[in-house]
């Protein structure tokens, strides 16, 4: 458990920031699954690799924000690893203190091994886990028109994949969840497998080395964006050497032309992986970010400089 203190005019807050729960995403058999012997690890600490068995983990804050808003989080890592640490429960904590429930997705990790079709693993998951929110709202007190999604890295091509994608169900879904976020955060996210922009250890990972011309078509972002997907926010450093700033652009682009409401903050320096905290600038993203779900009306609230 760890207390946060901060301060706003007349009045002292504390938050206290814990993950309740840690669940399964499925219950029973895992769609797309077959046996291997894959063994899940933590090493070191904060990067897990070999996910065969996905999860949800929780964090509610102690008090809710009045439009009930909440975000799933995917941390990234190449679609070979999870950074679930900065990428993920941090970011979690974060918003826990703005009163908006978080959910961190462990995702499957592409694998012939234990996959029937290793390219749909982690977009099942991303659908199963926004349906797994949305149906448990109530329990959850959320507001099912105030869910969104947040992506770093590959996690954000898997971010951008649901915000995009969601039309095509790949999971069981007899209740008919709407699978469409509300709106999308993307952290310096891989968005084409072309091969002028893509992240090739990402695309290599989901694809394959030898994918098709129209497989890479399926999955470069940009270019399956239409006026129906989710409104997003960007987040990219200009220097980024792994995976190149253009994509965020392109994608940024692709939004304008087709209407979809969008805002993305681009910084000279920072590199890659940087998380919530740009080392290069005294710039907080983060509350940018808030100030963007405050205008778009998807939490109630304001952002208090004093914490950034």
């Amino acid at each position: 458990m760890k207390r946060i203190f901060f301060a706003v005019p007349f009045l002292l807050f504390v938050v206290t920031c814990k993950a309740q729960k840690e669940i399964p995403l499925y219950q029973g058999a895992i769609p797309n699954a077959k046996p291997c012997n894959l063994t899940e690890t933590n090493a070191p600490p904060g990067r897990i690799a070999g996910v065969t068995a996905p999860t949800l983990t929780i964090f509610l804050p102690e008090k809710s924000d009045s439009f009930k808003a909440a975000v799933l989080i995917f941390p990234g890592g190449g679609y070979g690893r999870l950074a679930m640490d900065h990428e993920g429960y941090d970011v979690a904590g974060e918003f826990n203190k703005h009163g908006v429930a978080a959910f961190v997705v462990k995702y499957r990790l592409p694998n012939d091994a234990c996959m029937i079709n290793k390219e749909n693993g982690p977009l099942q998951d991303a659908e199963q886990a926004i349906k797994l929110v949305r149906d448990n709202a109530a329990e959850w007190n959320i507001d099912p028109t105030k869910i969104g999604i947040m992506g770093f890295s590959a996690g954000g091509h898997l971010a951008s994949s649901l915000g995009t994608k969601f039309a095509q169900v790949f999971i069981e879904n007899k209740s008919h969840t709407n699978l469409r976020p509300d709106f999308m955060v993307l952290g310096y996210p891989v968005i084409s497998f072309s091969d002028s922009l893509t992240h090739g250890g990402s695309r290599d990972n989901l694809v394959g080395k030898n994918a098709n011309a129209k497989m890479i078509t399926d999955f470069s972002n940009e270019l399956q964006i239409t006026p129906q997907t989710a409104p997003a926010f960007l987040i990219h450093a200009a220097d980024d050497k792994t995976v190149n700033v253009q994509n965020s652009i392109v994608f940024y682009q692709a939004l304008l032309l087709n209407k979809v409401p969008a805002e993305m903050k681009l910084y000279q320096r920072g590199g890659h992986g940087f998380g919530m905290n740009n080392a290069s600038t005294k710039d907080k993203w983060f509350a940018q970010m808030v100030n963007w779900i405050l205008s778009n009306k998807w939490m109630k609230g304001d952002v208090n400089p004093a914490r950034y």
